[in-house]
């Protein structure tokens, strides 16, 4: 059965910048994002075709293993009390209630302490892949172009809905010029401000692909550069024998982790809501009613087109 698995924050999150805070629950409090997050949704199980959805949570946006490695990692996103994320006023509130409505419907959702949605939905699509299932990846992050493979599709929505990637291995070759297993060893070479990662100095994205079309992994890279072997770009041994330290830390920050310790989840899209009392007074609270409906007609869709298949 097909799993949709869903990086939650990187939707709500676009969700809130992408709505107009003018969309306000009948008390007036925005609900932007929830709307948002339940019209993405919905239209995500309308066109895929799911048999199961996860939304997967930050319980640990910046964990302390990764700050361990490289103190830089998301620095620039602390808030001012020194340890939670920078989250606009307007949108903290509305991501326990995006929840309560999550689980009122019945759409499974999961995380664990410690951990950062990257390493749940790796986490989660190693499972299924492994079981032969086909998964598709909902995120905005390019770090988890790495798990694209046989049985995993990345739906990248960086540039919204209306021009969402679809990229398998072939794709993320075809878009960065590194094979997608190795991305992270890519990334970690070229570095990446919206995550702290600084990179090797002076390797720039040409240069990083061709050191990993070359050697492989960074730990190949490192030794083949201690070997002093050829197929080197000009300059670029002594930059990364330069970057050593860095080299032995980043890729663990920067591969997502398949060993979060997490249940068993199913993730059947629902038949009916889970919850209908709650859910009702959710509509109620929130006037989300036109968006509920619309995550509940494409649950039905998908639901058809899986016994038809």
């Amino acid at each position: 059965m097909s799993l949709l698995l869903v990086d939650a924050a990187g939707l709500y999150f676009r969700a809130f910048y992408g709505i107009p805070e003018s969309i306000t629950a009948p008390d007036g409090r925005p609900v932007n994002a929830i709307r948002g997050y339940l019209d993405m949704s919905a239209t995500l199980i309308e066109r895929r075709r799911p048999a199961r959805y996860v939304a997967c949570l930050d319980l640990d946006w910046r964990p302390a293993f990764r700050v361990a490695l490289v103190p830089t990692y998301k620095a620039h996103r602390v808030a001012a009390d020194g340890s939670s994320e920078q989250i606009p006023p307007a949108l903290a509130p509305q991501v326990p209630l995006l929840l309560d409505v999550l689980a009122a419907l019945g759409l499974a959702t999961a995380g664990a302490a410690g951990f950062e949605a990257d390493d749940v939905i790796a986490t989660l699509a190693a499972r299924e892949c492994a079981a032969g299932e086909s998964v598709e990846v909902v995120t905005g992050d390019r770090d988890l172009m790495a798990l694209a493979a046989t049985h995993c599709t990345i739906l990248y929505t960086a540039q919204g809905l209306a021009k969402l990637g679809v990229l398998g291995p072939d794709e993320v070759l075809a878009k960065y010029g590194v094979p997608a297993a190795n991305y992270a060893d890519f990334a970690v070479l070229r570095g990446d401000p919206s995550d702290g990662l600084p990179g090797v100095a002076g390797v720039g994205e040409k240069t990083a692909a061709a050191l990993v079309t070359r050697f492989g992994p960074v730990e190949d890279i490192v030794a083949a550069a201690d070997a002093g072997a050829d197929g080197f770009p000009a300059g670029a041994r002594n930059k990364i024998l330069a970057a050593r330290d860095y080299l032995a830390v980043a890729p663990s920050t920067v591969r997502g982790r398949t060993d979060v310790p997490l249940p068993a989840i199913d993730g059947t899209l629902p038949a009916t809501p889970a919850d209908p009392e709650r859910l009702a007074a959710l509509v109620a609270e929130l006037g989300i009613g036109s968006s509920v409906e619309r995550v509940r007609r494409a649950i039905t869709a998908s639901g058809r087109s899986a016994t038809a298949s």
